[in-house]
């Protein structure tokens, strides 16, 4: 993207210069912008105007700090505030009469053109004698200096209805202009930043030649504006407690690793989370109201497949943690307790690390390579592991004496059944232990029909996998409607495209053997029909049965996904399980149980939040410190005031912002989907999706304030807003110009 500012005074036509640019640009089939600061313009008062043209469509709405090359209109503005974040090597072009060399020692990193539009200007009688318009004379130059042919240049012109005299000025300095690169400007990859505006971006007064007002209003002001900050409904959903605003607002700007480190400080899964979590953030997404939700989730993915960033421990310490199982609940704690610097140890009973990471979400949602390689990232940091090692009660107490904290992860191992008459045979089995047995290659079911019992992920993941291994038919059966179903929702469309039959409010009753003789038995479930009643403790409407209604399902295998209850056994008898509570009785050393043995969450999400508030619990027990969780205020930048408030869409001012699509990314083909366990979702190309993203009750730098500050006393310092109360009037104008609720007005 190539970026233009502008430096001229009103009434010279700097602004149309910038469309100019941009038509000429524009007709060639580029994206552009073109736009200037009209706020205190007046004849003769210092102007800026900004152009930007790119390839690729342009989504930032900002003015230019760091342009490419400057264009000033009025010499007397020369000087070292015209190139405040001006790009060395950049072409700096002056209207003046004098040669371009006559500049070359006050701007040594740069290029230089000179031509003198005013002369040009005059000539063609453009404008008046005393206010000669020299933006079509200097639209000729810029195409000479940049290299658009003459052609383009008067295309432009003619486009905005620019013609006789206008195409001659443009011509002759197309002509004249006096191209002089310097020695250094060529190529030098410093920025040149004028001393007198370090760390300042342009405003309507600053950087353009002029001074503040001369009369002090502020006096006149009863109220105030001040910058604060509230809560995007996002971040404070996530249960992970991710900054999801501040990671999508790095994949804005392009910052890819930066958004990956912003993830890796809540979240050590980004690559798992971005395929496999329900993603609670997109529902509550403000800009639903508007044309659909950010697609947080496609982009978390992005962050974690792309982005290169590997985290560091503190300095060791000695204190030695043990976590029992490497779930997501685990191996979170794990992972933040070894940044803090602690020596971690993890059991896990099952043959390898991860738990149901590897064995409870098929290869077509979660691929093998993906979880471990978001596992390595967790080893690397010098957490140990032991596989195959059962914890019982008594070598829980072992554990105890031999390590200075200890974190019970063992998530929910106890799975539920509904004792149909022949649970326990080979017609029955359970939707876990048939994923890992999808996982390890040993289970087929060509041809058969095959029943899953239950709405959950589980139930969906296991009719998918049976879909692709050949079964004549899936049918899933669950007593309520689709609206109660706990599922991912993407994930039961994508099942019922896939061809599963989805057999709403049906309750399994009992399941018979049909009688036959051939290579694989055949059963029969009975169900029965149900209606909706009163809401349960879960808050979802109660199953009630209709009577007279049972029927009959043919099936050659029944799989049960219930969902999953503790194993307390671990415990001594009586211990109450309550996440954030130390457990008491075994020895001194500080006990918790983590994840969904603890909270019954039973989402990703949930774990990773789970295990990460233990972790630096652990650790403020053990420290002596007090460290907190962040996760609203991690995006916390130079504001006035915080908010404790989740910002809704009724506070943004929707109207200001572009209508976008949502990006979706490839999928794999329907035809290739029911013959392979290849990842469904290819993931997004770019992470242009990221735009989209409201920034609610966040700043993210527009500059609309400063834009239309009708003072020009509002200005961007870095990352911070200035206001100089000294001459604002209190009007509120950069109250009502911001979009995302975050200037806001208080009495004096």
């Amino acid at each position: 993207m190539i970026e233009i500012r502008i430096h001229g005074r009103g009434g010279q036509g700097g602004v149309t210069l910038a469309k100019l640019i941009a038509t000429s640009r524009f007709l060639q089939g580029l994206s552009v912008q073109a736009f200037g600061l009209y706020a205190a313009e007046r004849s003769g008062a210092p102007i800026q105007a900004f152009c930007r043209y790119a390839q690729e469509r342009i989504t930032n709405r900002n003015l230019i700090y760091q342009p490419d090359h400057v264009i000033v209109l009025d010499p007397t503005l020369v000087g070292p505030p015209i190139v405040a974040g001006l790009k060395a090597g950049g072409w700096i072009l002056i209207n003046s009469p004098l040669r371009a060399e006559e500049f070359a020692g006050q701007f040594p990193r740069n290029r230089l053109a000179t031509v003198d539009a005013t002369r040009i200007a005059r000539d063609n009688k453009l404008g008046t004698r005393s206010v000669p318009i020299v933006n079509t004379a200097l639209a000729g130059a810029v195409g000479k200096m940049l290299a658009f042919p003459l052609d383009q240049v008067h295309a432009a012109l003619e486009h905005l209805g620019f013609k006789g005299p206008n195409l001659t000025a443009a011509t002759r300095a197309y002509a004249e202009v006096e191209l002089l690169a310097t020695p250094r400007g060529s190529d030098s990859t410093e920025e040149l930043v004028a001393p007198s505006d370090e760390g300042r971006g342009p405003s309507i007064l600053r950087g353009a030649g002029g001074e503040p007002p001369g009369i002090k209003t502020g006096q006149w002001a009863t109220e105030q504006p001040h910058r604060r900050q509230m809560i995007p409904p996002c971040n404070h959903i996530c249960p992970a407690g991710n900054n999801v605003q501040g990671f999508l607002n790095a994949l804005a700007h392009d910052e890819t690793d930066s958004a990956l480190e912003i993830l890796l400080r809540s979240t050590p899964f980004p690559s798992i989370c971005g395929r496999a979590c329900p993603a609670p953030c997109m529902d509550a997404c403000n800009r639903i109201e508007l044309d659909g939700a950010v697609n947080v989730r496609q982009l978390e993915r992005y962050a974690g497949d792309h982005g290169r960033v590997t985290p560091t421990a503190l300095a060791r310490r000695d204190e030695r943690i043990a976590v029992v199982g490497s779930g997501p609940a685990g191996l979170t704690a794990a992972y933040h307790l070894a940044r803090f610097g602690y020596q971690v140890k993890v059991f896990e009973s099952g043959a390898a690390v991860g738990g149901l990471l590897r064995t409870g979400i098929p290869e077509f949602r979660l691929p093998e390579e993906v979880v471990a390689r978001e596992i390595d990232r967790i080893l690397n940091l010098g957490v140990t592991v032991e596989t195959g090692k059962r914890i019982d009660r008594q070598t829980l107490l072992e554990l105890a004496r031999d390590h200075d904290a200890v974190l019970v992860a063992t998530g929910l191992q106890q799975q539920r059944d509904l004792r149909l008459g022949m649970d326990g045979t080979e017609a029955v089995v359970q939707g876990i232990d048939f994923l890992d047995h999808v996982h390890r290659g040993d289970v087929r079911v060509d041809g058969e029909t095959v029943v899953v019992i239950g709405g959950g992920n589980t139930a969906m993941d296991a009719a998918r996998s049976a879909m692709r291994l050949g079964a004549r038919s899936t049918r899933v059966v669950y007593r309520r409607s689709r609206q109660e179903m706990p599922a991912i929702r993407e994930e039961i469309d994508e099942a019922v495209e896939e061809g599963v039959c989805i057999e709403l409010l049906t309750q399994p009753v009992a399941l018979h053997q049909r009688p036959g003789n051939g290579a694989r038995r055949r059963y029969r479930l009975t169900c029965r029909r149900m209606q909706l009643g009163e809401p349960d403790e879960s808050g979802r409407r109660a199953p009630v049965e209709i009577p007279n209604s049972d029927f009959d399902i043919p099936c050659h295998r029944v799989i049960l996904a219930l969902g999953q209850s503790p194993d307390m056994s671990v415990f001594p008898e009586g211990t109450e399980v309550r996440e954030g509570s130390q457990l008491l009785g075994l020895l001194e050393t500080p006990l918790f149980a983590i994840g969904d043995l603890a909270t019954r969450d039973g989402t990703l999400a949930g774990a990773i939040g789970s295990g990460r508030r233990t972790a630096v619990h652990i650790h403020n027990v053990l420290s002596g410190e007090n460290v907190r969780i962040t996760e609203h205020a991690d995006a916390l930048r130079d504001v006035d005031d915080w908010c404790d408030e989740v910002i809704r869409a009724d506070a943004l001012k929707l109207h200001l912002f572009e209508r976008q699509p949502v990006s979706e990314g490839d999928s794999l083909s329907m035809a290739k989907r029911r013959s392979t366990f290849d990842e469904v979702h290819m993931g997004l190309e770019d992470a242009s999706e990221a735009s989209r993203c409201l920034s609610c009750g966040v700043c993210n730098e527009c500059d609309l304030c400063c834009t239309y500050c009708p003072e020009g006393v509002l200005k961007r310092v870095g990352h911070r807003l200035e206001f100089d109360y000294a001459y604002c009037k209190g009007c509120g104008v950069c109250m009502a110009e911001c979009p995302r609720n975050v200037i806001f007005m208080s009495h004096l």
